[in-house]
């Protein structure tokens, strides 16, 4: 399998062309056409690789079409990565054409935390000033449009006033009895969680809290690298990784595991390194000793404490009805979804929705801002499923899926129904 991984030509020779994918393919549904298929994509890379396609405007934009959410990797026979050799030419897109401007500033901030932490507090003035914020959602309605495409009328997660990597020391101690065998364990926050979402690292650290259990919080961390992989900005995405290695090795033995609430950085970690490091065995080697001990915090937390017992033990009628959805990165790409509920349905009713696997439609940066139309198609349908239930919260491990989510939501007139990261919830419960 790993002679196919980066090899166009060996993709395309071994697709079938069954058409399982189709079905299943979050932009063949919208667009359906057959060149954004996922056997049309892989066609036409090993047309592009045998030198019978140019990588034209109109490649491009075909390319920069897919959602990468693995739907397709899911159900085919032959198990072609489609999502990492569409990653793979997006890095051939970038090189050839550029990447926009306000793109290279974001991935420029994500090396720079420091500048990332200025502009973030700058952000927080500006909209304390001039945007409406819902709390509920941590999120603000805007029709602001500075020539950015992405934050033209949208319901958009806000910048905190304080990062969590910021407001809590690097080392908490909640293990109150020297003789039983501590538990420590590291957070990778995330981006979005850092700075938008700081309610989900306040949660999760009232759940170590209660489970006595140390926090460390490791404070150089950098961002996952998954907005620049996914965009095909390559140097960015090895600056991060190589960065972040050398950091976790140095913390790594000291604790039990590094605990991650959003899916798409652990799956970036967890999966998404090693790909990317693939012609650099070295570093490969490193990020594969890693690996094991990153986990998503609700698996973490199922598998590793008595959380569930806790929780059944306290008041099991909180009024809230909540749908879950399985984030892509998280069932899919880690085979997560039971731990979640399990923990959940503790304390809260559960109402499924019909279709909770059905990717939201966040697809990156790309299609966040160059092609909101085919997101905000994609997201219509989850909305539509997420008001056919009771649920009055809407929940999932992934802080993309919120800002996709809420911003359906916002669409199909539903805000009243709000997101919350089940490590959220779980804390609330706690407090009950």
């Amino acid at each position: 399998m790993s002679d196919l991984k980066f090899n166009y030509t060996a993709v395309s020779d071994e697709c079938i062309k069954c058409g399982k994918c189709k079905p299943v393919c979050t932009i063949f549904n919208i667009n359906q056409d057959e060149t954004t298929s996922p056997r049309g994509f892989i066609d036409l890379l090993g047309a592009y690789k045998r030198d019978e396609l140019e990588l034209d405007r109109t490649a491009k934009d075909i390319f920069e079409s897919c959602f990468l959410c693995t739907n397709c990797v899911d159900v085919c026979p032959n198990d072609l990565p489609t999502d990492m050799i569409i990653e793979q030419v997006r890095n051939d897109i970038a090189k050839k054409y550029g990447i926009a401007w306000y793109k290279r500033a974001f991935f420029f901030l994500l090396r720079h935390r420091k500048i990332m932490d200025l502009m973030a507090k700058l952000g927080w003035v500006f909209q304390t000033c001039g945007i409406k914020i819902n709390e509920n959602n941590q999120s603000a309605t805007t029709r602001v449009n500075f020539g950015l495409p992405i934050i033209k009328n949208r319901a958009l997660p806000y910048a905190d006033k304080t990062t969590f990597l910021n407001k809590y020391p690097a080392n908490t101690v909640n293990s109150s009895n020297e003789s039983v065998s501590k538990q420590k364990v590291a957070i990778f926050i995330g981006c979005m969680g850092n700075y938008s979402y700081t309610n989900i690292g306040d949660s999760l650290m009232k759940i170590l809290k209660t489970l006595q259990i140390d926090a460390f919080i490791p404070k150089k961390q950098l961002c996952c690298g998954a907005p620049a992989y996914f965009t095909g900005d390559f140097d960015t995405v090895d600056y991060l990784i190589k960065k972040n290695i050398a950091y976790f090795e140095t913390f790594i033995d000291d604790v039990d595991a590094i605990i991650v609430p959003e899916a798409t950085c652990s799956a970036m970690i967890n999966i998404d390194w090693e790909h990317f490091l693939h012609d650099q065995p070295d570093w490969q080697k490193r990020a594969a000793a890693i690996s094991p001990k990153v986990i998503m915090a609700t698996k973490w937390l199922e598998n590793n404490t008595k959380l569930k017992e806790i929780l059944a033990s306290k008041d099991k009628n909180i009024n809230d009805i909540i749908t879950y959805h399985d984030p892509c990165h998280a069932k899919k790409m880690q085979g997560i979804e039971k731990e979640p509920r399990e923990l959940l349905s503790q304390n809260y009713t559960i109402d499924e929705m019909s279709d909770p696997n059905r990717c939201c439609g966040f697809g990156g940066v790309t299609m966040q801002s160059e092609k909101y139309d085919f997101a905000k198609a994609a997201g219509a349908p989850k909305a539509a499923m997420i008001k056919q239930t009771k649920a009055n919260i809407v929940s999932a491990e992934c802080s993309a899926c919120r800002m996709q989510i809420t911003d359906s939501l916002h669409k199909a007139d539903a805000s009243n129904i709000v997101f919350k990261n089940p490590i959220e919830l779980i804390a609330q419960a706690l407090e009950s």
